[in-house]
């Protein structure tokens, strides 16, 4: 082993490819997307080269050492803990004006800079690295974040350098060097680049050095931070980019015409789920999903019950590998194949820069709600993993908008969800499910934005937030980027159901077939322990259309893990046959009275808006209480439930309804309805406006106050 450890900070703008870097140089699988606030915390892992070790930190982007939200401040906090650190500064080839001011920043606070230009654009020109190196004093090299061949340069760059003393020469520096004679005898501060942030007041700053503002406010000069930034970005076109460099204009497209067009944006997204949507739960994915099925339950499943027979003769061991092992932990897993599938697509639209355009188009609604265009990441990676979702809205600068962005998260529509949508959906509605399905999927993003208006108005008012987001270039997604999403997923699914599952399979499998006086159900004929709660909770439910205690209980199972909730109506109903048409025999036997499980179409409707909406599971539940604490967690659940019962029963009213006097009879009556409530609404607006004076902004000169 060589010297000490080194430690290599890895910072940048967001979407320059840093994470991406990191995976190369130490043959990881992080995630990485082309939005701000991928990296929520740093990422380390130790690499060796020539018996000497690194310890490379990736943090999250910044744009430059002054924070603005959260993972911003943890970048900024570990670079001024580990300021001795050598930092490896990359920057996009394509925008290199408006990157090298972070590392104009950097130079300036004295860190340790190796500027690494990622070479994403095929008009690159040498003579920009030759110019950082002679007008920035600090080591530059041309790289591929992509090409694992850089990384021998990037090592021995690092390797060979010497740390900068040159000091950067701008105008500005002479007001810094007039604050800091003024303000010197007052301060034990001594680098420069302090002075720069306490000139114009920056808040982390004068927090960190425990300054009362009002001491400098005398020598502060309100134009100072424009100043600032345009003599730097200034200095980068002068001095730095060649006149014959073209610069990116921030991915813009002419695409863009009609993807954020604000006729066509929404419905473009909502044809774009649907076609996904019908592809995984349908044409391809149900296929598929049928055939792993077959293969678990009736070719493996089938081999590890006989042989257990040839071993084995308790009725009750064999029920329990059968149908509480196999038969569970393999209707769970046969659903891999959707799961894997949405999340190609989901990687597929966010490596094609399609995601930060939604964030873009979004943006405006949100902020009405009291969120931001950065809370749609939240929300899109709910489509995956509630747990992993709610952790992201860390990334809010504001804190009331961090808790009911954590609050809204559960309302997505995760990919646990998956399997009681084609079970249940594809049992009443057959192929026009994939309608039902996008359909679930609004219903779940207008319930999260309806809850974040109403928390708006009354207990958590947001702060207005800036929202800094570029657009990355339209682009083919990368094949390694997809693969690596879905392997990353692909495994987190298979840990989850070849472990917990399994556990939480055999424990449903004992409540359901032993009785409060641990008797053998199908033996003693007495009441499971499952159906003796279940039974005495399913009045709730009647107004619903669900309620039996199979049904019941399939939701008392899914508060541990959503994935549970159709292996337990399996289980209840006996499917136990894992043949082709398994999904068929389940799916019938929900239509069937005979069940013990079973729906009414009305019923089955109510049913998977209530699994969409209610409680979180254990895993969600506990992130949330680390992130926004007892109270709104506890509030958070509350209003879940509130929201899953009021909307299952208006949707069981609704289909229950419709079945008796027609859909489309309904749906007319209910617009009538909102068109004569609308008008009564627009009338009294216009008579109270007429009590009003003209430029009204509720002051004493009102015509009813004078009246």
């Amino acid at each position: 082993m060589g010297d000490k450890m080194k430690k290599l900070l890895l910072i940048g703008n967001p979407n320059t490819g840093k994470t991406t870097l990191f995976n190369m140089l130490t043959q990881s699988t992080e995630h990485t997307g082309n939005w701000h606030g991928v990296t929520v915390e740093y990422k380390q892992k130790m690499i060796e080269y020539k018996n000497q070790s690194y310890m490379l930190v990736d943090l999250p982007g910044i744009y430059s050492l002054s924070p603005n939200s959260y993972e911003e401040q943890v970048a900024i906090d570990y670079i001024e803990e580990n300021s001795q650190s050598i930092v490896l500064c990359l920057i996009d080839a394509a925008n290199i004006k408006r990157n090298l001011y972070l590392a104009i920043e950097a130079i300036s606070r004295g860190l340790d800079v190796i500027i690494l230009v990622n070479n994403t654009t095929k008009n690159i020109d040498i003579s920009v690295v030759q110019n950082i190196k002679k007008h920035l004093g600090t080591e530059a090299i041309i790289i591929k974040a992509t090409q694992k061949t850089d990384k021998q340069k990037i090592m021995q760059c690092i390797e060979t350098h010497k740390k900068t003393t040159q000091k950067l020469q701008f105008k500005s520096n002479q007001q810094v060097q007039n604050f800091k004679n003024s303000f010197l005898p007052q301060s034990n501060i001594n680098n420069d680049f302090y002075f720069s942030k306490l000139i114009y007041a920056d808040p982390y700053y004068v927090n960190k050095f425990g300054i009362d503002l009002e001491k400098i406010e005398n020598f502060i000069q309100p134009q100072m931070p424009e100043v600032f930034a345009t003599e730097r970005y200034d200095f980068n076109e002068k001095y730095v980019i060649c006149t014959n460099q073209k610069q990116n204009t921030l991915g813009k497209s002419k695409w863009d015409k009609i993807i954020l067009n604000k006729f066509l944006c929404l419905p473009i997204f909502f044809f774009i789920m649907t076609v996904v949507f019908y592809i995984t739960f349908f044409s391809l994915g149900a296929k598929l999903s049928e055939l792993l099925r077959f293969i678990i339950q009736n070719k493996i499943g089938t081999i590890i019950v006989n042989g257990l027979k040839s071993v084995c003769d308790a009725v009750w061991v064999l029920d329990l590998v059968e149908n509480g092992i196999i038969g569970g932990v393999g209707t769970i897993f046969s659903f891999l194949p959707q799961v894997v599938l949405l999340f190609m697509f989901l990687a597929i639209l966010e490596d094609s820069g399609y995601i930060s355009r939604l964030a873009f188009v979004v943006d405006d609604i949100f902020s009405k709600l009291g969120l931001s265009g950065r809370s749609i990441y939240t929300l899109i990676m709910g489509f995956g993993c509630s747990t992993t979702a709610c952790l992201t809205a860390r990334n809010m600068s504001d804190k009331n908008s961090k808790i009911k962005t954590a609050i809204l998260a559960p309302y997505m529509s995760c990919s646990a969800k998956l399997p009681i949508y084609a079970v249940v959906g594809g049992a009443f509605f057959g192929v026009s499910n994939v309608f039902v399905v996008v359909a679930l999927y609004v219903l779940g993003i207008i319930c999260a934005l309806i809850l974040s208006y109403v928390l708006e108005k009354s207990f958590l008012k947001s702060k207005e937030q800036s929202f800094l987001m570029e657009f990355p270039a339209y682009k083919l997604p990368r094949l390694q980027k997809i693969a690596s999403v879905i392997f990353e997923n692909t495994k987190l699914f298979a840990i989850r159901v070849g472990s917990l599952l399994v556990a939480l399979n055999v424990i449903v499998w004992v409540l359901e077939s032993f009785s409060f006086g641990f008797s053998y159900v199908p033996l003693s004929g007495k009441k499971s322990i499952l159906e003796s709660i279940g039974t005495l909770i399913a009045p709730i439910f009647i107004p619903l259309g669900f309620g039996n205690w199979g049904a019941t209980s399939a939701l008392l199972v899914g508060i541990i893990a959503k994935e549970m909730v159709v292996s337990a109506l399996a289980m209840f109903n006996g499917i136990t046959d894992g043949g082709v048409d398994y999904n068929k025999k389940l799916s019938a036997s929900l239509t069937s009275v005979d069940s013990i499980v079973f729906f009414t179409p009305a019923g089955a409707m109510s049913y998977m808006v209530f699994c969409l909406l209610y409680c979180p599971c254990v895993a969600t539940a506990t992130v949330l209480y680390k992130e926004i604490g007892r109270k709104w967690t506890t509030i958070s659940i509350a209003l879940q439930f509130v929201f899953a019962y009021g909307i299952a029963l208006l949707t069981n009213l609704f289909f229950t309804l419709a079945d008796v006097y027609g859909t489309m009879w309904l749906i007319s009556v209910m617009c009538c309805t909102v068109i004569i409530f609308g008008s009564f609404l627009y009338v009294y607006k216009k008579i109270k406006s007429k009590n009003l004076c003209v430029n009204c902004q509720g002051c004493v000169n009102c015509y009813r106050n004078k009246k």
